[in-house]
């Protein structure tokens, strides 16, 4: 008879059933914690939630300082066109001011050449200064015949004529001068008006004549 040795068949090798089920095991666990409610954010989303804040953060700041920027630009827009207008409006009036200070100057050639005396080399100084005066934006006005205008017009002497149909200048006795639309003397003028009565005469003389007409049929056809 063979002896057996006690306890030698009742010990059984761990098989593979174990392991599978060990695995199982620990997915179902990480499973579980994922799905857990109310678990704590990882590192990582951490690190996301911030670096969002400072994003959001950033972009308000540059939108502010964007306006910013273009507050500053358009306050500088306005200022130079501020600056060139005020530039421009000094210039015209130091130019007015000169031009002002040799109008007198003018007229007296205006008067010499009118009476022939513009002559030699007066008459080459002058022809330079109008010249000049004209390169600098002096225009002269005033011409017989236009209507009257208080705006660029002044009357020194005042009549009554019959053959104009409004307040007329008839005799320039100074003309006026300007720059563009900036006028630096009117000009100086004798004016006529309407003769009284001259206008309701002329139309009772048409309303007769035409009454007249009327009564006797008209002209006579030929």
């Amino acid at each position: 008879m063979t002896e057996e040795t006690p306890g030698f068949d009742d010990k059984k090798p761990e098989g593979p059933s174990d392991a599978a089920g060990s695995e199982e095991a620990a997915q179902g666990a990480g499973a579980a914690d994922k799905a857990a409610p109310g678990s704590a954010p990882s590192g990582e989303e951490l690190v996301e939630v911030g670096l969002k804040a400072q994003l959001d953060q950033a972009q308000a700041a540059l939108g502010e300082r964007t306006g910013d920027l273009q507050r500053l630009q358009a306050e500088y827009q306005n200022y130079r066109r501020r600056v060139e207008r005020d530039r421009v409006t000094v210039k015209e009036i130091a130019v007015a001011n000169l031009l002002s200070e040799l109008l007198p100057t003018l007229d007296d050639i205006g008067r010499a050449r009118d009476h022939g005396e513009l002559v030699g080399g007066f008459k080459s100084v002058a022809e330079s200064l109008e010249t000049i005066v004209a390169k600098m934006g002096l225009q002269q006005f005033g011409k017989e015949g236009e209507p009257f205008d208080p705006l660029v017009h002044e009357a020194l002497m005042h009549s009554y004529a019959p053959d104009v149909t409004e307040t007329t200048c008839v005799q320039i006795l100074q003309p006026g001068y300007r720059i563009g639309e900036r006028t630096i003397r009117p000009a100086r003028v004798a004016v006529a008006e309407p003769q009284p009565g001259a206008q309701g005469a002329k139309g009772e003389g048409e309303d007769a004549g035409s009454g007249s007409e009327e009564e006797s049929g008209g002209p006579d056809k030929g």
